[in-house]
């Protein structure tokens, strides 16, 4: 039997999580061994999990990440444990994640993957895989990742360091490792993100774009909208959701605090994600929920709602837009980095970066149609681009012609 083992930073929960179970589920349903190994958070649902490392390793490689800027060169010996288990595993293709996230030594594990000949596939989710210290960088403008990080202007920002600023010697380490030779097809999750790996320090691969996607079996109109909108008292209002799984800058929630006070009477902002502290600094005009890990609470949320934000500065695909497309729920983004792919004139709108008065003109405009206008166009997008069953098996296909020794 084929073997895949899937690498991520958590398992089964998050939208990275999930993605990579739902992989895992048809891998297994095509009659491959699946695995996943996981590094912090893993969901019990599947009996080939694997967790990489413990909370003490986790813990030294936060504090070399605060301390000394090494995030991604802790967890040796955990690494060096999981590799063992990867020689008794000997899967025939490692799919790699987000392998950031305090868990793993990227440099013995690229050093492995150079001897060890395995065919590896590396979806990227985010911009940290080729710079020399952040996640994200199109919000401030930064360019340094195209030629040579250093003087990183986002030490603060996640993977955060508090003291020293190694991304000079970062980059050229990733650098180093892109230079083996290793049996690598990078997928980007967006065209936008697609582009930006083209110009990177992983150019000299071959980069496919593969959209995330949307398990519309779950996510779809809720006969529940008039009882959600009691619950969380909304009544007759035209209800605009935000979704956030972190409220980092970013996300921007500046932009939804401002837009609350330009808002006309009727209207209602909602935003999920935030976390205690950030819920007790809200004003009135702003509502708020913790994060939630039910994808069932999320879909009733995005049915109940009359239009889905994503005021994010940057996003490598947005897929709160896209599940609120599956319930029937026109989206309104800023024309930033991958945003505007998700959104067409039929399902909602785009509005220039900053333009919050354009935000207000879109909720209108929404408003004045009615919800019922775009629910059909807003279905009908995220099963023709973002239908999970669809994208899932590009990634299966990508599998066989790996194996078949097809370049990619």
């Amino acid at each position: 039997m084929k073997k895949i083992l899937q690498i991520n930073s958590v398992a089964g929960i998050g939208s990275t999580g999930r993605l990579a179970d739902e992989i895992g589920q048809f891998a297994s349903n095509a009659g491959w061994e699946n695995y996943i190994a996981y590094g912090r958070s893993g969901a019990k649902a599947n009996p080939r999990l694997i967790k990489i490392g413990a909370l003490g390793s986790v813990l030294m490689h936060v504090v070399e990440t605060r301390f000394f800027d090494r995030h991604g060169l802790g967890s040796k010996r955990a690494t060096v444990r999981f590799i063992n288990r990867i020689k008794e595993i000997n899967p025939d293709i490692i799919h790699l994640h987000n392998i950031h996230g305090y868990y793993l030594n990227v440099s013995l594990l690229f050093k492995y993957f150079a001897v060890s000949k395995i065919p590896v596939i590396w979806t990227i989710h985010d911009c940290w895989p080729i710079t020399g210290h952040c996640a994200f960088f199109d919000h401030i403008g930064c360019t340094k990742w195209k030629t040579q990080c250093e003087k990183c202007p986002q030490l603060g920002a996640y993977p955060e360091s508090w003291l020293a600023d190694r991304s000079y010697k970062n980059h050229l380490l990733k650098k180093k490792l892109y230079s083996y030779d290793i049996r690598l097809s990078v997928i980007a999750v967006s065209e936008w993100m697609r582009n930006v790996a083209e110009n990177s320090i992983l150019k000299s691969y071959i980069i496919k774009m593969i959209y995330n996607w949307v398990d519309t079996s779950v996510f779809k109109p809720s006969d529940k909208r008039d009882m959600i909108r009691s619950k969380y008292r909304i009544a007759n209002k035209f209800l605009l959701l935000g979704v956030a799984s972190k409220w980092c800058e970013r996300k921007n929630l500046t932009d939804y605090l401002k837009l609350s006070r330009l808002l006309p009477d009727g209207f209602m902002i909602l935003l999920v994600g935030l976390s205690k502290q950030q819920i007790r600094r809200l004003p009135d005009s702003v509502h708020a929920i913790p994060k939630t890990d039910s994808i069932s609470d999320l879909a009733e949320l995005y049915s109940a709602a009359d239009a889905v934000l994503n005021l994010s500065l940057e996003e490598s695909f947005g897929l709160t837009i896209v599940e609120g497309l599956a319930c029937g729920t026109p989206g309104i983004v800023y024309n930033s980095t991958a945003s505007p792919e998700l959104i067409t004139q039929e399902n909602g709108f785009v509005v220039e970066k900053g333009d919050l008065n354009g935000v207000v003109a879109a909720a209108q405009l929404i408003k004045a149609k009615g919800k019922e206008y775009y629910k059909d166009r807003c279905i009908n997008r995220a099963k023709s681009y973002f239908n999970k069953n669809d994208q899932i098996s590009k990634y299966l296909d990508l599998y066989e012609s790996v194996l078949c020794g097809v370049k990619n």
